[in-house]
């Protein structure tokens, strides 16, 4: 039996699947599970790179311990966060998660140098105050020698490819989130870089998914038990999750659902006219230079934060603490209270900048209610079922934007991801977009990692034959309108 192997690390948590193939079927397994916890230091809230490194040597040693070595490997994550490499390959900076507030402000900065209708019309990537162009800009103003000493530029994946293999490789799929590459030339953009002060050396070739990275070093290969080639899947994670979408034709709307919910479709040419900016939608690097069109949405990390709190998670000075709680909410007891308080009928606005990290998600919600005239939620029930609803309501809005947009009328939703096992808000988002919702697979970022590896492997033909299999694979669950 011949193994592969997805590193899926998102926000909250990390997991080695293995993928093979059994008479034509994809069959994943789950060898490792862990945490992703950031730290704090040097003022900043951190990604813990040391502690996801001896995770990712603990995966590959289970995989050995059950006898399934993989042939092959690759690495997904979030996207936009980065780390800087000195000429012997050492970090020079912090791994800083995109959520930390040091990228406050950077957004006017930049448009000092560039005008944000510029920086789109190049990159086509929608503004967020996280983007790595505003990390960058504020390491540039608060260690403009981390930046001087830096030879390599590497997103989190491409780090820890690194200190598997030796080998450096940018991928492509990822660097198109930083807003430094050009949509139509598909490289680092020469102008924009200069316009910002950043140094275009430190920016490597890109690579796109299934290109060969390296073998396991002698180091690596000795800490685990065996060896093993690491290829570039699509490195972003919503990049993976997109390819294990089983859409049923040209006009399906895609939606990767998890901490954020990323909503669009898959286009040959990038969108990068001034509609588009003012619609916030970006585009994205895919698999073989398709573009993936799309609207970041707040998603489940509104419900994951309630929940946090409900169990005893309170914040203090931004840092989570653990408090007593008088029980332990699990999601399907907080869907259940959503669903009986079904008429409550306040909305949010998801995307609302409150939302992105407050100290505490419930009383933005209330907050949010209050300031619009609306009837404040009292109970969990009535807390979740306004999120639940709003979310689903920002699904809806964001259908119609994306159909004005690319002038395509959309007949099909359809939803990967952990957020694909949510049956109640895949219900409201059919009801309130009039579309048919297709949930699951619910690993897609795992399983579109593996099939960058099983293409590459020759194991599939191409991607329409490997996407062709996931229908005969896993069970797809239907919400009707």
């Amino acid at each position: 039996m011949v193994y592969h192997l997805a590193v899926d690390i998102g926000a909250s948590s990390g997991r080695h699947i293995l993928g093979h193939m059994e008479q034509g079927r994809m069959v994943l397994e789950e060898v490792y599970r862990f945490d992703n916890v950031q730290i704090h230091q040097n003022g900043h809230d951190c990604w813990d790179l040391d502690a996801l490194w001896q995770h990712m040597l603990a995966g590959l040693r289970a995989c050995k311990a059950a006898g399934k070595a993989p042939q092959t490997m690759g690495i997904d994550t979030w996207a936009v966060d980065f780390v800087l490499l000195d000429a012997a390959g050492k970090p020079v900076c912090d791994a800083v998660a995109y959520r930390d507030g040091r990228t406050r402000g950077m957004d006017a900065a930049a448009e000092k140098r560039l005008s944000f209708a510029g920086l789109y019309a190049r990159t086509g990537i929608q503004k967020q105050p996280f983007n790595t162009v505003y990390q960058l800009l504020a390491l540039q103003k608060e260690h403009p020698e981390q930046l001087a000493a830096a030879r390599h530029f590497v997103m989190i994946p491409e780090y820890f490819n690194y200190l598997l293999t030796g080998c450096i490789r940018n991928e492509y799929t990822n660097a198109t989130s930083t807003a430094l590459v050009n949509a139509h030339t598909r490289d680092w953009d020469e102008e924009v870089l200069a316009a910002l002060g950043l140094p275009r050396a430190i920016f490597g070739a890109l690579h796109l998914p299934g290109t060969l990275v390296g073998g396991f070093t002698d180091a690596v290969r000795k800490a685990v038990g065996f060896g093993c080639t690491v290829l570039l899947p699509a490195t972003h994670d919503t990049g993976s999750a997109f390819l294990a979408v089983p859409a049923r034709d040209e006009h399906a709307v895609y939606l990767s659902s998890g901490t954020w919910s990323l909503l669009g479709t898959e286009n040959a040419e990038p969108v990068t006219g001034e509609a588009s900016m003012r619609a916030n939608f970006t585009n994205e690097g895919g698999y073989a230079y398709r573009y993936r069109y799309l609207k970041n949405i707040m998603g489940l990390w509104m419900i994951q934060s309630i929940r946090r709190e409900l169990n005893g998670a309170v914040y203090v000075a931004g840092r989570e603490r653990r408090a007593a709680a008088e029980k332990q909410w699990s999601y399907a007891e907080l869907e259940a209270e959503a669903r009986r308080c079904a008429g409550f009928s306040s909305r949010v606005e998801v995307n609302d900048a409150r939302f992105l990290a407050p100290e505490s998600m419930t009383q933005a919600v209330k907050d949010f209610c209050a300031e619009t005239r609306q009837a404040v939620p009292q109970t969990v029930g009535e807390v979740m079922q306004c999120v639940y609803a709003s979310l689903a309501a920002g699904y809806a809005a964001a259908v119609r934007e994306l159909s004005a947009l690319t002038g395509k009328q959309y007949t099909s939703i359809n939803i990967v991801g952990g957020g694909s096992q949510d049956g109640y808000l895949n219900e409201l988002t059919a009801k309130a977009t009039g579309l048919p919702v297709y949930a699951g697979p619910t690993e897609g970022t795992a399983l579109g990692n593996l099939m960058a590896q099983w293409i590459a492997s020759g194991e599939f033909a191409d991607l329409a034959s490997a996407r062709a299999a996931i229908q005969n694979s896993f069970t797809i669950k239907e919400a009707t309108p």
